[in-house]
Order: C-alpha cells, then structure tokens, then sequence
C-alpha cells in the first residue's frame, strides 16, 4: 500500500513546475573546503625526517589496505608457461602467461638480450592503456609499448612486459564506477589498481626467478595507467631501486578542482581518469603521500607541458614536497624531474631521459640522454601474442569477474554468546566504522554551527508548513521542511523525521515550496494536509500533535544536480576518504541536531523513518546518533551491492549485523524486508535475552 502512495504521488508531482533544476556546478565549494582541508598540511603534516621515516612502515601498511591488498593474497604457484619465443637481432622475446593468483591470469612478454654472461637489471614495464585489436583480435597493450622492452632488452636488461587486466589478452574491467554504474566497488574497497599492483609484485617474483636476472636491481616504469601503477609499485614494494612513473600523477586540485591545461576537464581532471588510476583514498591523502613513499629509492618523475589529464601545476606542488623528503634521506640526487613539450603523448623527449636514468642507477653507467640511440626494432604483433588466435580464453580465468572476489567480503560469524562478548564486538565494529567506512565525517573540531534559519513559513487549512534551513558542513546547506498540525501542544511528546529520497523531495518541494512564500498550492498537488496525513502514516505516528520533519540530505530536493553529474561527483567523493551516501548519513545526524535546537524542541524524542535505500542511511545516523529513541525502516535492504554505498563496509560486517548495533533500542520493520535484513540481529537479541520479538516486524 504505501509503496502505491508513493508511486502515486511520484506521478501527481515530480513533473510540477518550481520542481528544482539542479545546480551547474553541484558541490564546488563543499569539494573545494574538503581539498582545503587535507592539503592544508603537507605529508599529513609530518615535518621532519626521524617521524616520516617512523611512520613509513605504517603508511605502506595503510597504502596496501587502500589498494585491498591487506590482506596479501597468497604467494601461490605462478604457473609460468612460455608459450614461445621470437628471435630479433639484439634480443629475444618470450611470450610469457602467468597467474598471478589462481585464475588471474596475466599476459605478458619477456625481452631479454640474445646474449647474456651474467646477471643483469631487469625492468618491469606497466603499460597505460593502448586498445590494440586487429579484425577482432586482442594483442593487448604491450603490444603497443613494445619499443619500450626493446630498447632495454638490446641494452643490457631483461624487461618484463605486463598486459593491463583491461585490456589484456584475457580482459578485465578498469572502468567499473566510471563507466559500468560498479559503486559496489566503493563498498567492497575494490580498486583495479589493486589487481594491477598484485599482478606486477607477482611479475618481480618471476623476475627474480629467472637466471639472467640480478634479484637487487630491480626497476619499474610505464606510462599513464602504468605511470600510476610505477608510483603505487614503488611505494609498496622495497625490492625495487629505480621508479620512473611517466605521466602517472598530479594532486587533489587537479584531480577536483583545477583541471588541466587544455580546457577539456575544467572541474578537474579526475573526469578524464579511469578507476585504475585511484586507490580506495580511505585515509584521505594527497597524492604527496603516496609520492614520499618511494623515497629514498632513484625516482625520475617524467611529464609533458601540455598533457590534459596530467597537469604540471599538481606535479611541481608533489615534486616540492619530494625534494623535502629526498634531502631527509640524503637522497637528493636520487630525485630527477623532467617536463617535455606536447600533449599526453610518449615521446623521445621522455624516453630518452628514462633510458639513461636506469642505465644510471641500475647499471651505474651515467648517460647523457642526448647520446641515447633508439632505433626501429618493432616486432610483428601478431608475433607477441601469448594465446594463439583461435584459442579460447583458459576456462578458469577469474579475470572478468575477479572484483567479486579479490578483495575479501565480510561474512556474518556467529551471534556472541554473552553481553560482555557483544559489547567487545561492538566496540571493534565502531572504531572500524568510525575509521574505515565514515572517516570522512567532520571530527568534534571541524564541525561546522548549524546556523538554522527560517527561510520561509505559511499556514494553510490548519497545518503548518515551514522551510528551514541548516548548515551540514561547509559549502552544504540543507532543508528541513516541518508540518504541524497547530492545534497541538506546545510541546509534542516526540518529533518525526522521514527521510526522503530524491524521487519524493522534488515533487514534495515542488507542491509545499510555493506555498510557503505566500502562494496557491499548485495545480494537482494535494493539499499540505494531505501531505502531513501521509507521512504521519508513513511514520506510524498516530500522536496528532507531534510534527513530522522531512529531511532531504545532500543532492536532493533543493540541492539535487542533474543526472549526467551523478557519476563523477560519486566518484569525486570516493577520492577524498568518502560515499555520497556516507556523506548523507552525517546530513542526517545534522538534520536530527537541527531539530533539537528548534525552539521548545529539546529533549524531546527524535523517531527515525525511512524506506528502500534511505532505510541504511537512517540505520547508520542512529547507530551514531544514540538519542534516538525509535527507528523505523521499510523495506530494509538485505544487501548494499545496489545501493546505498558505504566506504569499505563490505569488509567489516553484513547488513544484517549492522542492524545489530541498535540493539535494544526499539527497531521496526516492516513486512516486505527481507527476513535475511534482520536475522543475525534478532539472533543477537535472542541471545541476550530480549523478552519478545527483535527487531518488531509490522505489515
């Protein structure tokens, strides 16, 4: 029944005139503090050396976890298979297949010179993205960076050559929340950087096992995707000696705010980026971290002048910030920056600097690179291809569904058998949630006043209506919109908040907005009774005297933004330790101390409402918010894979123990909840001995 009303009213509203166009620039001053803030301090305001090199460890510990390596997957059998070789003049080529975990399979070709007397330095080689398919042929990336290896292999390296899981002979999925709706990967702490970081600590396991390969002269190096991979590669791994990301990295503004130097992202260049590119920014960092991380290993930072996603500006902020932490390592020239002229292209003016780089610090032959010779030494692609033409992709390859597994996901354990055990659990669970899944949430020194204000109010047919306004953080102001029926008390017995979704707040400021700035009811709306009716019966509340607060968080109602925004904006959130919907979560505890400052309005018992997905954002408001003193959830979800998405939650617990942590303040839910919403919960209150049934079921 209820879900009919609000189809209904859906149909009646959404479409009325005053229904709220969105904002052209949604959230710019609410990203722009947020930047503000966490680059406020360089290196996470670590100052000087005996603290940085302290925390190294614990900051890589905290990098891999972002990259959903912690845990580390087994070191398993690679399974090597050399699946034949190609003879050149001054070097050979080995198409390579190994797994680098079982089933993730990575395609990749090893260069090597023709002639070997001794241990050399080996390169890994990360590729960027490069779609090489020919008559529906996939050959992969390296087939595209091949003048890369080959250089090196005819000058004294062995180089492995690694395909990108996107496209790779055996395809994956980089583009998961840019393009493919994914935001389950935000839930999960899911990253293909992840992948792309295991795949190439795996191929340095291989390097090392080879006879021709020096095991302490290792380096690694690509461009664009594989630029940013090298950075991540060399912030983990300390096996490496030399790291030459090339057009892998800028910081937060130019990723969010920005842009680059072409006008094609001016909102920030994140807009031009795959999800390859981003850890699971839980910690909040700047990429500054991330880049102090490979110090004091030789680090050459390549880059071009005019690269549309790749500007200078954010570079030169990171490379400041490396000079500092290069002179604390007595390192300084171990550090090298070079700009070259043109677009995000791969260039002679870029390589050839590389080249004489490793040649320096891994061969100790410093080079002039203007002496670098690199002559055409290109291999037929269809010579590098690792599967044969016609052959299928092996029938165990994870590697097109390996996000639903790579990054383990919480699974419910059994019910504590004790008070004393639960409130252990408990306590864990908090400070887990307060740190990997709402960190982004103002702490008690940041949060801003609320700053309520009574935009506008009107009285109609005995109800009520007023618009008020709060403040939720900086650049987010928010609506609380009350109806009362003003027959009652002065002060009610408890306040209701109904949360809304978008679909329900715009017609709902569409019908009430005119009416509370002195004008008719719009054509077909109901009236504001009909309104305060419904969502007194939405709420349960059967108390005519108790006011009902509808509550539209972030991107909703009077700040919604138009839909083609929805995507970068979620992803914009992600890149600063937040979810959108984790965000309104703290919209919401807002909206509840809102109220409790309104006059004659203290004290009284706050009960929560909300339906579908709105109904985990009510959760985790009260699981934070204990004077709440009665939820009420519809149609709870059994699973947040659709929505709403929390930072990381999927690693911690099942929503089913979320629930749990209300535990024993009364909880209703409705008939239409999946049983499987609620069951460990109402095992845990079994188990402690609740007398009568947890969480109330209702139809």
């Amino acid at each position: 029944m209820i879900r009919h009303l609000l189809t209904l009213l859906i149909a009646l509203l959404f479409g009325m005139p005053g229904a709220v166009r969105g904002q052209e620039q949604p959230l710019a001053g609410y990203f722009s503090a947020e930047v503000e803030r966490i680059t406020a301090e360089p290196l996470l305001g670590i100052d000087d050396a005996e603290t940085w090199k302290a925390r190294r460890p614990e900051l890589q510990a905290r990098l891999m976890s972002m990259l959903g390596l912690d845990p580390m997957p087994e070191r398993t059998d690679l399974k090597v298979e050399v699946r034949g070789i190609v003879e050149r003049p001054d070097f050979v080529v080995e198409r390579i297949l190994y797994q680098s975990s079982p089933g993730l399979y990575v395609t990749a070709n090893l260069y090597r010179p023709k002639e070997v007397t001794g241990p050399l330095p080996a390169i890994l080689y990360v590729c960027g993205h490069a779609n090489v398919v020919r008559d529906g042929v996939i050959y992969g990336c390296k087939a595209h960076y091949q003048h890369h290896a080959a250089w090196y292999a005819a000058n004294g390296y062995v180089c492995l050559l690694v395909d990108t899981l996107q496209l790779g002979e055996i395809p994956g999925l980089h583009h998961g929340t840019y393009r493919e709706g994914k935001w389950w990967w935000q839930g999960r702490g899911y990253t293909p950087a992840g992948i792309e970081v295991w795949n190439g600590i795996r191929g340095l396991d291989y390097l090392q096992s080879r006879p021709e390969v020096d095991p302490d002269r290792l380096g690694v190096t690509g461009r664009s995707g594989g630029g940013a991979i090298s950075w991540y590669m060399g912030a983990v791994d300390d096996r490496l000696s030399a790291v030459i990301p090339v057009a892998g990295i800028t910081d937060l503004k130019d990723h969010l705010l920005k842009g680059g130097p072409t006008g094609a992202h001016p909102n920030g260049v994140i807009e031009g980026h795959c999800d390859c590119m981003y850890m699971v920014n839980t910690d909040a960092w700047d990429f500054d971290v991330l880049a102090a991380l490979v110090a004091p290993k030789a680090l050459l930072i390549e880059n071009t002048d005019a690269d549309p996603i790749f500007p200078v500006p954010g570079i030169r902020r990171i490379y400041d910030t490396l000079e500092t932490v290069y002179e604390w390592y007595d390192a300084s020239d171990r550090l090298g920056l070079v700009i070259g002229e043109g677009g995000h292209k791969d260039t002679v003016e870029i390589r050839h600097p590389s080249f004489a780089f490793m040649n320096t610090w891994l061969k100790g032959e410093p080079t002039d690179p203007s002496d670098i010779e690199e002559p055409d030494r290109k291999v037929p692609i269809e010579e590098l291809k690792v599967l044969d033409v016609d052959e299928p992709i092996p029938a165990d390859a994870l590697n097109a569904r390996i996000d639903e597994t790579f990054v383990p996901e919480a699974s419910a354990g059994p019910v504590p058998d004790s008070a004393e055990e639960w409130e252990s659990l408990r306590s864990a669970w908090l400070d887990q949630l307060r740190s990997e899944v709402f960190g982004g949430w103002p702490s008690e020194e940041e949060v801003t006043p609320l700053e309520e204000k009574q935009v506008s109010a009107a009285e109609r047919d005995g109800v009520m209506i007023r618009r008020i306004a709060f403040t939720s953080q900086d650049g987010v102001r928010l609506d609380l919109w009350m109806l009362s029926d003003e027959s009652g008390r002065e002060q009610p017995s408890r306040v209701n908040l109904v949360v809304l979704p978008d679909e329900l707040a715009r017609p709902m400021v569409a019908a009430l907005g005119p009416v509370t700035e002195g004008e008719d009811v719009p054509e077909g709306s109901m009236e504001p009774a009909d309104w305060l009716s419904h969502y007194r019966l939405i709420a349960g509340e059967e108390d005519p005297t108790a006011p009902i607060f509808l509550v539209c968080p972030r991107g909703t109602g009077t700040t919604a933004w138009p839909e083609a925004k929805e995507t970068h904006i979620r992803r914009r959130f992600a890149l600063i330790g937040q979810t959108l919907d984790g965000m309104r979560v703290w919209d919401l505890r807002r909206a509840i101390a809102a109220v409790g400052e309104l006059p004659g309005l203290a004290g009284v018992p706050v009960h929560l409402t909300a339906a579908h997905a709105e109904a985990p954002i009510a959760l985790w408001a009260s699981v934070f918010e204990p004077d709440v003193a009665h939820v009420r959830l519809r149609t709870l979800p059994a699973s947040y894979r659709e929505g709403p998405i929390f930072l990381n939650l999927d690693r911690i617990l099942e929503p089913s123990q979320a629930l749990g942590l209300l535990y024993p303040r009364p909880v209703t839910v409705d008939g239409e909840t999946d049983p499987a919403a609620y069951e460990w919960a109402s095992e845990l209150a079994e188990a402690l001995g609740h007398d009568g049934e947890w969480p109330k079921v209702v139809d």
